[in-house]
């Protein structure tokens, strides 16, 4: 063995004591690598969710992280034995050297700690927007929506961002704790138009497609009340009256899941078009 030791003295200059301990590091690397894949094996075997097994992948991938960085460096700092003290160097030093590291450490923390949104989540960060996808230690990624797109369709752009984002930007979450959000439809009919009979007509249209949603909606504005401080007198699809220059405006507002948005009003159209086209009494406006 000594002889092994003293071939790669020459050959590399490296001294016995520094060969020891990146042997050693090796060693850890290589045990903690072993361990995470046994304990992942052993998770997808007992567990199918797949968001749980992401969750347990992350975990999983911090912890080796983390303990793998303090035995390295405690193998090579041996004479640093307090774990505060060598933890303190740790952060002084990565403060210092890598302030943007660490701000997006202190936003993961956030996201962790706040939960300010969650996988799956679709949210807004500053000018972005789009479903949350994937967290990690240093950013957090989006599938985008929006943007060129109507109505909150995808783009299939990835959108990765720093975690240090969210701790200077806003933060809008469409699905956090009320996963609905109001829509309207602006419908616009001629002033010889008999607008009591089209009003009662969209209020029909758009009661039938939205009934099981404002039902649905009622249990979760009450599970949501519980963590924030949201109250609406009513849930209920509702269809507001002005004039314009054109003509009556017949604005439908109703509630739907983020993601159906754009589903459930090209449904509403079409029922409109087939149903007005029945009545001689009401007709369509437009800007002349």
């Amino acid at each position: 063995m000594s002889a092994i030791v003293n071939g790669i003295t020459q050959l590399t200059g490296l001294s016995a004591s520094a060969q020891g301990r990146i042997f050693s590091s090796l060693i850890i690397v290589i045990v903690l690598w072993l361990l995470r894949k046994i304990v992942l094996k052993f998770i997808w075997a007992k567990v199918s969710d797949a968001q749980l097994r992401y969750r347990w992948q992350k975990i999983t991938t911090y912890v080796v992280y983390v303990v793998g960085i303090i035995l390295i460096l405690r193998v090579w700092f041996a004479g640093i034995q307090s774990l505060a003290t060598l933890l303190g160097l740790i952060t002084a030093g990565l403060a210092i050297a890598l302030q943007d590291l660490v701000k997006s450490i202190a936003g993961w923390v956030f996201i962790i700690w706040r939960r300010p949104f969650s996988l799956g989540d679709r949210i807004q960060v500053g000018n972005f927007r789009g479903d949350v996808i994937d967290i990690r230690l240093f950013k957090f990624s989006l599938l985008e929506v929006g943007n060129w797109v109507d109505s909150d369709q995808s783009t299939g752009r990835v959108i990765h961002l720093p975690n240090s984002y969210i701790l200077s930007e806003s933060i809008v979450n469409y699905s956090g704790g009320f996963n609905f959000i109001w829509n309207e439809i602006p419908v616009l009919i001629t002033f010889e138009s008999n607008w009591k009979k089209a009003k009662q007509l969209l209020f029909e249209i758009v009661n039938q497609h939205t009934a099981e949603v404002s039902k649905e909606a009622y249990q979760q504005i009450y599970e949501a009340s519980k963590q924030y401080n949201v109250y609406y007198a009513s849930l209920k699809p509702t269809i507001y009256t002005c004039v314009k220059s054109s003509g009556i405006l017949l604005t439908i507002r109703y509630l739907i899941e983020p993601r159906k948005r754009r589903d459930r009003e090209q449904t509403i159209w079409e029922d409109i078009l087939n149903t007005f086209a029945l009545h001689d009494d009401i007709d369509f406006a437009y800007p002349t």
